[in-house]
């Protein structure tokens, strides 16, 4: 039996929607065996963060160093890398395991507002870790902050791909179309093509962890050996599935419904 495992390094959401805690449940559901190295610990829940507690350097350090020197990942994510010293080492982590399946998702502010990157943090994402994606999956305030550019239109969010990819040398993009009016269309581009990733809008407040659920679920299919495409149209699947069938817990933005995909949107087994 082949285990695909995927390693997520960002921070902790003690409400269970977004981060690590959102990681691995995607993990777990699309059939792959997650491992985590958290670099923030936060008190959150639906209404919002309470609290930010950054975990020493070496502490990261020491967690990404026990996975890969025993475990090992056939592909990694990040999220929350909140300081620039973090995203630095993060960085010198993954180029020294030669990790080439790097799903990066620049976490900059929570669902509710508050801010999960500091400001002088940004040159250190652009310039360190970047250039290692194997994907970048920017919503369109990130993607405008991350190129400078204003991200208004699809084929702005075309434009800010291209930059995140020629000039910043990322392998690939995703430009998220969730804050735009109308169907939530994504922007993949590989280099060289365009793709869209269509899917439907449902209104409703329980979207937290949306961003963390769908780069997880690109890492995940990426451990597995699926081109990035494939991969990609599954995460656009599996986080559409989830928002559909919302779970309505919690009083402020609730999480998405991690268990949607398993029973609806997976493909049959019966034939393996």
């Amino acid at each position: 039996m082949v285990i695909s495992k995927a390693l997520t390094i960002a921070g902790s959401d003690s409400g269970g929607g977004a981060g690590i805690q959102a990681d691995l449940k995607t993990f777990q559901m699309l059939d792959v065996f997650g491992m985590s190295a958290i670099t923030a610990v936060t008190a959150q829940n639906t209404l919002g963060v309470h609290g930010i507690y950054d975990i020493p350097l070496e502490g990261i350090e020491k967690q990404i160093q026990a996975i890969l020197s025993d475990l090992g990942a056939d592909a990694a994510k990040t999220g929350m890398l909140s300081q620039p010293e973090v995203i630095e080492l993060v960085a010198d982590c993954i180029r020294k395991a030669g990790l080439r399946r790097l799903v990066v998702d620049p976490v900059m502010v929570s669902k509710g507002g508050a801010r999960l990157l500091a400001e002088n943090a940004q040159d250190a994402l652009r310039q360190k870790l970047l250039p290692l994606a194997a994907v970048v999956t920017p919503n369109i305030p990130e993607a405008e902050v991350i190129t400078g550019m204003t991200v208004s239109s699809l084929e702005d969010m075309k434009q800010a791909a291209v930059r995140i990819v020629k000039e910043l040398g990322a392998s690939a993009a995703i430009v998220k179309g969730g804050h735009r009016s109308g169907d939530p269309t994504d922007v993949l581009y590989d280099g060289e093509s365009f793709h869209l990733l269509t899917g439907e809008r449902y209104e409703t407040r329980h979207t937290h962890g949306t961003g963390c659920t769908f780069s997880a679920a690109i890492c995940a299919e990426l451990a597995k050996g699926k081109p990035l495409l494939e991969a990609a149209h599954t995460a656009k699947r599996f986080i559409t599935l989830a928002i559909r069938h919302e779970l309505g817990i919690g009083g402020g933005h609730g999480p998405t419904n991690h268990w949607a995909y398993s029973r609806e949107g997976a493909p049959s087994r019966e034939n393996e």
